[in-house]
């Protein structure tokens, strides 16, 4: 048979095709690379569960700071959490002292933020003081200076706390000059004092 002879021109074409095939298989083979490479790099996504994970442990460390004095073993400010009971504030201060009035303090009791956990000791008035004091209950007014944290709590306005903050600053500053000296006890104000008038003496 007779060969028919291709033109400059035809070869051209045939050399363009080609080349044009060959950049096509190129760009598939590397899409494909591409595709692959990238399911294989996946990156998990940030869990957002972590931020609320940390706000919960903030909330469990949330605590209240008090003051532990009278007859503890280790008197001075401690940090407890929320919630926490007036045995634990003792607990932390090493528990009560031989000398301690157990039956005036409620270890039973919440605790706040800024209290002042007072433990009073026993007979801190002496014998003869709370019985006349006790005499005087019923008849006359109270005395600041010897009276017991019982019979403080019977005065208006004072409660179990209240009277053994009473207690405790007179055992720091020894006894009391005047009843307004109450004004320096957190919790006794100057309308709490006029009530007292008349009721409790120095």
């Amino acid at each position: 048979m007779q060969a028919f002879p291709i033109s400059v021109s035809q070869r051209r074409l045939v050399a363009v095709a080609l080349v044009c095939l060959a950049a096509a298989v190129f760009f598939v083979r590397q899409h494909h690379s591409a595709s692959a490479g990238a399911t294989a790099l996946r990156v998990a996504p940030v869990v957002p569960a972590s931020a609320g994970q940390a706000g919960a442990d903030n909330r469990g460390r949330r605590a209240v700071v008090v003051d532990v004095v009278g007859a503890v073993a280790r008197p001075g400010l401690y940090h407890l959490q929320h919630g926490s009971r007036i045995a634990d504030a003792v607990a932390r201060a090493g528990g009560l002292t031989r000398s301690a009035d157990r039956t005036a303090v409620n270890l039973a009791a919440p605790v706040a933020d800024g209290e002042q956990v007072l433990v009073a000791r026993r007979g801190a008035a002496g014998p003869s003081a709370a019985g006349s004091a006790g005499a005087g209950a019923a008849t006359g007014p109270i005395s600041l200076s010897t009276a017991t944290a019982e019979q403080l709590d019977t005065l208006p306005g004072v409660g179990p706390v209240t009277a053994q903050k009473i207690v405790a600053y007179r055992e720091k500053n020894g006894p009391f000059t005047s009843v307004e000296a109450l004004d320096a006890i957190p919790g006794i104000g100057p309308a709490r004092i006029a009530d007292l008038k008349g009721l409790a003496v120095p």
